[in-house]
């Protein structure tokens, strides 16, 4: 918690985030240049891959990480299409305080796109949530989330544990009501376009999921072998990345993958993965969880994984290893979680051969990572 600044670092500026600056929790790193906090996220990337994964100093040398971590758009500000806003007592929405409960209200976050929030004020449910998505078309449509069961807890600072409990209850099922738009907004990735519920999982940066999916595709040419003729596409939600395996118009030409099974427990999410794979029998659709649904699937030559920020965990990573792909791409959201689970692979005998960081959440400290690995 900063009291005072002493003697300022040349590479703090001014807040450009009014509703950080108000006190919202929003954009944690606002106060800092964008291109030094690059460089502080490569920092904690390379802490944690030593210090949490147990893996050797030549992974960085030897990988893409050592020039830094890589923008997605050159303005640090508007890049955000997905975007949720608390209500506070009075009708009136806004982001949460850092740390706190109280709503910051009449000050706009910087990282929506300024369509987002435009005319967005009051009038809305008491202790209710707004989530607003602006589909590839400039469409804007907005959701509210019926308040939880649960009473907020005070306004004083949480504790991390608090914290959780809070989003533990959030996830939960909660009666919705369209304000605007429709209830499912339409995103395009290369030539396929997925209709996405507007509460459901989708990307927050608008560059994300097409660099995410060159990436991967990227990291399974150079280092297969030979063509992949099945892949898994764990934690795979709507399918961008199987889209990815299978399409040549993304950028990087066909990998000639024969067929992609998709594994998520998000009925959602699978339901518009249908809809877009619709005729399409190269990919195949899972429903349940991954630890689950692994022991089922046929041998792989590729595996692509992304999971939630709690990580994949020694379960999936053992039976990933068990069916012994020859190449493993590995994204991460949460920078410790993800060193582990590389660190879990190099124990059953994968190394590390291309690591990427993106700055995908511009202005906060959280960094996304993408890791190419292969079976010694």
């Amino acid at each position: 918690e900063t009291v005072e600044i002493l003697d300022a670092s040349p590479h703090r500026v001014p807040s450009v985030c009014a509703a950080a600056a108000a006190g919202a929790g929003c954009c944690d790193l606002a106060f800092i240049d964008p291109v030094h906090a690059r460089g502080l996220k490569r920092d904690v990337l390379v802490d944690v891959l030593r210090r949490v994964g147990h893996l050797p100093d030549t992974v960085v040398a030897d990988t893409d990480l050592d020039s830094g971590v890589r923008a997605l758009a050159d303005d640090p500000t508007g890049w955000r299409i997905r975007t949720r806003l608390a209500v506070d007592d009075a009708g009136f929405a806004g982001q949460l305080g850092f740390r706190a409960d109280e709503v910051i209200t009449r000050v706009s976050c910087a990282q929506p796109d300024p369509r987002i929030p435009a005319g967005i004020d009051g009038g809305f449910t008491p202790h209710a949530e707004l989530v607003i998505v602006l589909d590839d078309a400039g469409r804007r449509h907005v959701t509210e989330l019926a308040p939880v069961a649960t009473p907020r807890p005070g306004r004083s600072g949480r504790s991390r544990k608090q914290v959780q409990q809070r989003r533990h209850r959030l996830r939960a099922p909660r009666a919705e009501r369209l304000l605007e738009g429709t209830d499912v907004a339409e995103h395009r990735v290369g030539a396929r376009s997925w209709q996405i519920p507007v509460t459901g999982f989708w990307q927050a940066h608008r560059n994300a999921p097409e660099t995410y999916a060159n990436t991967i595709v990227e990291f399974a040419r150079a280092h297969a072998s030979t063509p992949p003729r099945v892949a898994w596409d764990l934690y795979g939600g709507a399918g961008v990345f199987a889209a990815a395996l299978l399409d040549r118009d993304l950028g990087v030409g066909d990998l000639g993958v024969g067929a992609v099974h998709v594994v998520d427990s998000d009925t959602r999410a699978l339901a518009a993965a249908e809809k877009t794979f619709d005729g399409d029998d190269r990919v195949v659709i899972h429903a349940g969880e991954v630890a689950a649904q692994i022991g089922s699937l046929p041998h792989p030559d590729l595996v692509v994984l992304d999971p939630p920020r709690t990580g994949a965990g020694e379960r999936v990573i053992g039976a990933i290893a068990a069916a012994e792909p020859d190449v493993v791409v590995h994204v991460g959201c949460d920078a410790a979680r993800f060193a582990r689970d590389l660190g879990l692979f190099a124990g059953h005998g994968y190394s590390v051969v291309g690591l990427r960081g993106f700055d995908a959440f511009v202005l906060t400290h959280h960094v996304e990572a993408i890791a190419c690995l292969v079976r010694n």
